[in-house]
């Protein structure tokens, strides 16, 4: 049977209303959480965008869960800089926590002033780092001159198993990609997830299949629809658009006109937590090992108690 997550969604709630959100759905059931990691929420509506890293130390001080966290190096942050973040934490908590990587998006990267590379060059970029980051976790002094820089960097403290370096990916190619150096994948729900996770599987990639799943739930249909509506019409588009706008402005002004129903081809939007059940289990179905339920409301603790019972 899979594992069913909580993803801590720093974009729509604030850090210390997330740490006893991510503590509640401990105690209801959920056996493991991950976290986002963005600079800027997608909309203004949204409202928030705490700095996980600093957040993933009391939540996992606080509760037993394993984490995880989906993190961009290469532009906002140095390769060494997230190798040291993952040793400490690897460090302070054995054996709980992964990283996945993947090539970001301009809205959080933008604000170094550093021009958006290509997808092509943002992927190399990303291969690089994780060179540097593995060999960083393997206790080797690095210097690497390339799409990053890197002089004579160590890691004093180390844990006594690097954690995993997952790979992010929301196509086949890029699943594909990722089985050549990644300990696992993540993705996205939705009727692609399959497929993605078959391409990672037969380019020969190992480790756990997670799938972050969206949904929206409200004690009526009406209110899940529009809760949905509200919260995540800026993140109905596909790449490379919601690679390449760079701000929740942005995205608020192209999604001004998104109908409820696109939305809910994204969300699985249900007032019965039967057919939120339901529809998980096809992901289980598919070989996903661990499956996070993201609900896009910010009011999280109605959610959490609703979707007890199907954790158990």
């Amino acid at each position: 049977m899979p594992t069913y997550g909580f993803h801590a969604s720093h974009e729509q709630v604030s850090p210390g209303e997330l740490l006893d959100a991510v503590a509640a759905a401990e105690e209801a059931g959920f056996g493991a959480a991950m976290s986002s990691d963005h600079f800027s929420p997608w909309s203004a509506r949204q409202g928030e965008s705490g700095f996980a890293w600093s957040w993933l130390g009391a939540a996992m001080e606080r509760t037993a869960l394993p984490f995880g966290i989906v993190n961009a190096p290469g532009q906002r942050y140095h390769p060494a800089i997230i190798a040291q973040a993952v040793a400490t934490l690897g460090a302070m908590f054995p054996g709980r926590f992964w990283a996945a990587l993947g090539s970001g998006e301009a809205s959080n990267e933008h604000i170094t002033g550093d021009p958006w590379p290509r997808k092509r060059v943002r992927n190399a970029r990303l291969r690089e780092c994780v060179e540097v980051i593995r060999a960083l976790l393997a206790g080797e002094e690095v210097t690497h001159e390339g799409l990053v820089t890197v002089d004579r960097a160590r890691l004093w403290t180390l844990p006594a198993e690097p954690p995993a370096l997952v790979g992010a990916a929301v196509s086949e190619e890029t699943a594909r990609w990722c089985a050549e150096w990644a300990d696992g994948l993540i993705t996205v729900g939705g009727p692609q997830a399959a497929k993605v996770a078959r391409a990672y599987r037969e380019a020969g990639g190992r480790g756990p299949l997670r799938v972050q799943v969206h949904l929206s739930w409200a004690p009526t249909e009406e209110e899940a629809l529009g809760l949905a509506h509200d919260q995540w019409r800026s993140n109905v588009f596909a790449p490379p658009v919601c690679w390449d706008l760079d701000s929740a402005e942005m995205f608020d002004i192209i999604s001004e006109h998104v109908r409820p129903e696109k939305v809910a081809e994204v969300v699985h939007v249900s007032s019965d937590v039967g057919r939120h059940a339901e529809h998980l289990s096809w992901y289980g179905e598919h070989g996903f090992d661990e499956i996070y339920l993201h609900h896009v409301g910010r009011e999280q603790r109605p959610f959490i108690e609703a979707f007890a019972d199907i954790l158990k």
